[in-house]
């Protein structure tokens, strides 16, 4: 991986410039969070409730 920094005049670092490969995975890990936090006050079940309704729904072989 090939990270490069944009600096001002005066040498402070203002940017950085990163492979695609490399943003787009942040890109997905920031969805990620994204799809957590709006689910984070959503119900809790079991694994078991969980495997269960995945097989009521055909997800899971019976």
């Amino acid at each position: 991986m090939i990270t490069q920094f944009l600096t001002d005049n005066r040498g402070q670092k203002v940017a950085v410039v990163i492979p695609i490969a490399d943003y787009e995975s942040l890109m997905e890990d920031v969805a990620d969070l994204a799809a957590v936090a709006e689910r984070r006050d959503d119900e809790r079940i079991s694994l078991n409730e969980l495997k269960e309704q995945l097989t009521v729904d055909g997800i899971l072989p019976g």
